[in-house]
């Protein structure tokens, strides 16, 4: 990272993580700081340890932490049974010889993940194995080596409706959870179950889309639950991807030869997928925007994203369930708007300094991250949550809490900004002022939100949005109350 920062560059994007540790003692937060203070953009992965709570990685403030979504695109390999049920599946090997007439289907039942021995006569079979244990590529051998016409690998119930398009061996559909206990129900019912795939290539308009990934990593933030994060969700299962042909990869990836070079193709699955999206579409912000800060860049992006998937619906995660903040942050990244946000928010570095004296670390760890002497003891602290974020997270007991926040416009000269909030019952969220009145470009402008507990549970963590609307702009923030 230090060679990066020497070299100048405006955008860097890591796809390192690892367990949640404090800041002081996460390599790529110190890195990332000085970055940040040369004025660097670093974009980092979330990580693949999801669906479990509080397994991000990369959750320092000055980071922006991307986690993976999907996109409406599927390589469609439907599984067909004997009973005309349909099941939507996918795989990228779609081999034209096949012919889509029934096979018997078998469950290795004392192998049920295909990792070995399946101890099971399978030949000219389609086999049915659960996902896990072993690669899915690797199933598909074991299943091709044994005799089987065909695989059908059903997910763990962790990991939902997430498929992924593999290159596989052999016929083969990679499906869902749920369609999963259907094609096992069919087979326990019938006396002599049949199965088929239905190839229907690359396809697009796919629902619900985007999607959280059961595999990207969730909140909350565990070194500082006052910063929300992941900070945005963008496309990252089933990203094509290429590299050089030097690393001893699989014979069954695409190869394409250019210019004396030879390179590998996959479809590759991983917040390491979409935190590349982010930081090109941050690269594309910097150049319209040369003298932005990162912070402001991270806002724009944060502030106009997607809250809803592509048919106006709320985006779901692996379970098609309402995807919390914790999963996707603020949303969907939304390039075309990212642009022009109207209005942002910024932090300088000194005030992450302040934020980080403010969480209790003593003068050398903050110095660690900082990169110079530093003493908490003549600095005026910032709580965690008056951290100026684009989003907002407060732990809220028995007594209010407010927070303040400060925007700065970047949109229309003279502009008018009113405010709009999702009510909660459980809790009462006041905002002050309520309009927003600018003058000119640059402007500066301080609000306050106040929240009281009314009927809310210990334990419970309640979402809203603070929204600033002008006639021109939307300027959205996401809300997470823990109470």
């Amino acid at each position: 990272m230090d060679a990066a920062i020497k070299d100048g560059v405006d955008i860097m994007s890591l796809s390192l993580g690892g367990p949640s540790i404090e800041f002081f003692d996460d390599p790529i937060a110190q890195g990332a700081f000085q970055a940040m203070k040369k004025g660097i953009f670093v974009s980092c992965a979330a990580g693949n340890s999801g669906p479990d709570s509080g397994s991000l990685s990369n959750e320092a403030p000055w980071l922006l932490t991307v986690a993976a979504s999907t996109t409406d695109r599927r390589v469609t390999s439907n599984v067909k049974l004997g009973d005309g049920s349909e099941f939507s599946g996918e795989s990228l090997f779609q081999p034209k010889s096949f012919s889509p007439t029934l096979h018997e289907l078998v469950v290795p039942s004392k192998d049920p993940y295909c990792a070995g021995d399946l101890h099971v006569k399978v030949k000219n079979k389609i086999v049915v194995c659960k996902a896990g244990v072993l690669g899915r590529i690797s199933k598909g051998e074991i299943v091709r080596n044994a005799g089987g016409a065909g695989m059908i690998i059903i997910n763990e119930e962790t990991e939902g409706s997430t498929t992924f398009a593999d290159v596989h061996v052999l016929p083969a559909s990679h499906v869902g959870f749920e369609d999963g206990k259907k094609i096992l129900g069919y087979i326990k019912k019938t006396k002599k179950p049949t199965a088929t795939f239905i190839f229907h290539g690359t396809n697009y308009g796919a629902s619900p889309s985007p999607a959280m990934a059961y595999f990207s990593s969730r909140g909350p933030n565990n070194p500082s639950p006052g910063i929300l994060k992941p900070d945005i969700t963008g496309p990252g299962v089933n990203i094509l991807a290429a590299w050089p042909d030097n690393v001893g990869t699989s014979s069954s990836l695409s190869r394409v030869r250019s210019d004396n070079s030879s390179f590998v193709f996959n479809m590759i699955s991983g917040t390491s997928m979409s935190t590349p999206h982010l930081s090109g579409i941050a690269a594309l912000i910097k150049s319209a925007h040369k003298n932005w800060s990162p912070a402001m860049i991270k806002s724009a992006i944060m502030t106009t994203s997607d809250e809803l998937d592509r048919s106006g619906r709320n985006i779901v995660n692996e379970k098609k369930k309402k995807a919390t903040f914790f999963a996707m942050g603020a949303g969907h990244v939304n390039p075309s708007i990212a642009f022009n946000p109207g209005l942002i928010y910024d932090i300088v570095a000194d005030e992450y300094i302040a934020y980080l004296c403010g969480l209790g670390y003593t003068d050398p760890q903050v110095g660690t991250i900082a990169g110079k002497k530093i003493k908490c003891s003549v600095i005026k602290k910032i709580a965690e949550k008056d951290l100026n974020y684009p989003s907002i997270s407060v732990k809220l007991g028995s007594k209010p809490v407010t927070v303040t926040r400060t925007v700065i416009n970047v949109g229309d000269v003279k502009s008018v900004y009113r405010l709009k909030v999702d009510n909660l019952v459980e809790v009462s969220i006041q905002v002050k002022p309520t309009i927003l009145k600018f003058s000119k470009v640059n402007e500066k402008k301080s609000f306050t939100v106040s929240f009281t507990n009314g009927v809310g549970k210990n334990g419970s963590v309640l979402e809203s949005n603070l929204r600033w609307i002008s006639d021109n702009y939307l300027v959205r923030s996401p809300i997470s109350i823990t109470i």
